[in-house]
């Protein structure tokens, strides 16, 4: 199996290959299937347990499936869980959980740490300073978000500007966006940020970038999404979560471990950005009670 395979041709094998098999076989492989969201990252061993059956019936399923090795296996379902999942299928799968509230409101917050402490394993430093080491040397950065990805884009952008590095988060229309894009050149970089299936917009967004010879970085959840496929550089974080809008708690995470390394790389600049900041914000109505402390001051 190519890795490169897109989900539809992924999907159009797992569903061609389950009507094939029969009995206990094909409830098995359906069951793993429909709760994709809670199985596409379970090894085999994992699988047998949640299904009460030993490892091995779980590898001949996945043989029978037409698949030589669990790995293959594990990637189309991969592959499959991004291209259904949406906040329908979230929610139908969290009603299928017997816990109370409170039982999902101790799974949630545990999702999110587990996702914190995976990427903390499997992210490498040196990939998070390559990224910041490309952003101070752009001349402009545009952070690209769209929908609650927004949310990251404006955070990553007022970061950096904090640093004093030239990064927006453009937002409106697709025109709007696409003409921002437009004004970009090979001395800028695009950062994109989008997961699962990702949105059309970002996609387009950062293809327009690359094809006109702008440098991108990606930030999306799988190397099988199609930002990873697409950027020149990519860096993968979780949003795994019961929640139906999904977690951005490791997402923020790695943001903030590419602002440190951003802040280091360029520490007399940032020093002297921020130095005049706090100058300004002393001096100014920014901070609460600031106005007291003037006239509290002798001249």
């Amino acid at each position: 199996m190519e890795p490169a395979r897109g989900a539809a041709v992924a999907m159009s094998r797992l569903e061609e290959s389950l009507a094939r098999l029969k009995g206990s076989r094909r409830k098995l492989a359906g069951a793993i299937l429909s709760e994709s969201p809670e199985t596409y990252h379970l090894s085999s061993h994992d699988l047998a347990r949640r299904y009460g059956v030993d490892a091995a019936t779980v590898i001949r399923t996945v043989q029978a499936l037409g698949y030589g090795r669990f790995a293959e296996f594990a990637a189309d379902l991969r592959r499959h869980f991004i291209h259904t999942v949406t906040p329908y299928t979230i929610l139908r799968q969290v009603s299928r959980d017997r816990g109370t509230a409170a039982d999902l409101v101790r799974r949630s917050l545990k999702t999110d740490a587990d996702t914190v402490r995976a990427l903390g394993e499997t992210l490498r430093a040196d990939d998070v300073v390559d990224a910041a080491r490309r952003i101070r040397a752009a001349r402009r950065v545009a952070i690209v978000g769209v929908d609650l990805a927004a949310s990251l884009a404006e955070f990553l952008a007022y970061g950096l500007a904090v640093l004093g590095i030239d990064a927006s988060a453009p937002v409106g229309s697709s025109g709007n966006l696409l003409h921002r894009v437009h004004l970009l050149g090979r001395r800028d970089l695009l950062i994109a940020i989008s997961f699962g299936r990702c949105l059309q917009q970002t996609v387009t967004a950062m293809l327009q970038a690359d094809k006109a010879g702008v440098p991108t970085l990606a930030i999306t959840d799988s190397p099988e999404s199609p930002l990873a496929r697409d950027a020149r550089r990519t860096l993968l974080c979780s949003v795994e979560s019961p929640a139906v809008t999904g977690s951005y708690a490791a997402p923020m995470a790695l943001m903030n471990a590419v602002l440190v390394a951003c802040a280091r790389l360029g520490l007399r600049r940032s020093l002297r950005t921020l130095d005049e900041k706090d100058r300004q914000d002393h001096a100014g109505m920014r901070w609460h009670g600031n106005d007291e402390l003037r006239e509290e001051t002798p001249p």
